[in-house]
């Protein structure tokens, strides 16, 4: 079974910058597409960034390009979401997950296991 594990969120100031973090248990992480995906209340899941295996093939939605990066550390079993120039509107709570199907999925549907989720604040 896979478990995902988030961490890093907070609160910070517009044009601050957050990094999350997503440990993996239960299967090496070079076999995973991983992905990070937020929510706000009242509204679906949104996709934010996507890595896939095996040399780290990523995307992400138009509304983060060149404000943050994904990245991945096999060795750790990590994933890393770098939020930087932070916007009021990238408050969510973040979610971590994973899917054995290779490829940069950006729909919800597409992953099986999820993290508990990490919320981010960014104030104006």
């Amino acid at each position: 079974q896979v478990q995902l594990v988030e961490s890093g969120g907070g609160l910070v100031q517009a044009g601050g910058s957050l990094s999350l973090s997503c440990k993996v248990s239960g299967r090496t992480l070079v076999s995973l597409t991983m992905g990070w995906f937020r929510q706000t209340p009242g509204q679906e899941r949104e996709f934010v960034a996507v890595t896939t295996w095996p040399g780290g093939n990523s995307a992400a939605a138009d509304s983060v390009k060149g404000r943050f990066t994904i990245s991945r550390d096999n060795d750790m079993n990590t994933v890393y979401l770098q939020m930087n120039s932070l916007k009021p509107e990238d408050t969510a709570q973040y979610y971590c997950a994973a899917s054995t199907r290779w490829g940069t999925h950006e729909t919800a549907s597409e992953y099986a296991y999820w993290g508990q989720g990490t919320q981010v604040t960014v104030s104006s």
